[in-house]
């Protein structure tokens, strides 16, 4: 008689990123997520083939979470960097780990729509793709310096991220 489950692919992906987030990618090990989930290393391999497919499976996931909150938000070029930047502090290495590793086509499709469908109502079909891709680089460079802590002449930063919000969306128009 084969061996019951004792854990699920969905209870090591989010072991793995509640891992990933308390200490980076070097604390996602198979043996550290066997022991959160409370299965012996060796059972993982029934669902993962090994450490590059776990971390591969965690970009999946958090690229889904960003994608499912830029759906969440009201659909404005504004409000999406606003979401994508309250996401980063979120899960900081959640978030860097996205831009490490490539994400499915699919998944990445997916995340994307929010912002595609908010720049093509900003700017028109013809350069929707070209204005998601401003706003997602100059959205994706802010806090990534945000999160490295790269702002250290003072100032307000929140204030800082809107007033580029407001020179992006003057800049569209």
């Amino acid at each position: 008689m084969p061996t019951p489950d004792r854990t699920s692919l969905a209870a090591i992906i989010a072991a793995g990123r509640d891992l990933l987030e308390s200490g980076g990618p070097s604390r996602v090990t198979m043996q550290a997520v066997a022991d959160r989930v409370g299965v012996r290393a060796p059972s993982l391999y029934k669902r993962v083939r090994d450490r590059d497919a776990l971390l591969q499976l965690v970009v999946e996931a958090t690229v889904d979470d960003l994608g499912a909150r830029l759906a969440a938000s009201d659909g404005s070029l504004a409000d999406l960097a606003r979401t994508y930047r309250s996401f980063a502090h979120d899960l900081p290495e959640g978030f860097r780990l996205m831009y490490s590793m490539a994400g499915s086509a699919e998944a990445l499709s997916r995340a994307s729509e929010p912002i595609l469908r908010a720049a093509r109502a900003a700017v028109g079909e013809e350069h929707a793709l070209e204005e998601a891709r401003l706003v997602t680089a100059w959205a994706t460079g802010f806090v990534s310096m945000e999160l490295a802590g790269a702002f250290r002449l003072g100032g307000d930063v929140d204030a800082a991220f809107e007033y580029g919000l407001a020179r992006l969306a003057r800049a569209a128009d």
